[in-house]
């Protein structure tokens, strides 16, 4: 993944979003290999590679990320049409666009 593309989660990231939460999101990409976030408390750490217990995994390219983040691409089709697999609590999935609102 494109270090652009998470300095842009970064930026984007909504801290009072985030408050209480304490949960670690994973991301496959098949074009660009492991990821992960570490929500806590308002704070958000990117990191690469696996992490031992993420809340919620999700598999995807990089450019479904980029389209779901932009508001191209709805989450729930992505789902339905396999460009986004997810396992773990994948009601969490759904609180991405929450953490990093459209700027």
């Amino acid at each position: 993944m494109s270090l652009s593309t998470l300095d842009k989660l970064q930026s984007r990231f909504d801290a009072q979003a985030a408050q209480g939460m304490d949960d670690i999101f994973q991301f496959h990409f098949s074009d660009a290999g492991s990821h992960y976030l570490v929500v806590k408390d308002g704070s958000l750490d990117i990191q690469e590679g696996e992490h031992d217990d993420p809340s919620v995994s999700l598999s995807m390219t990089t450019e479904t990320l980029k389209g779901l983040m932009n508001g191209e691409v709805n989450g729930m089709t992505a789902f339905m049409t396999g460009k986004l697999k997810a396992t773990g609590n994948v009601m969490l999935a759904t609180k991405l666009t929450s953490l990093f609102p459209k700027g």
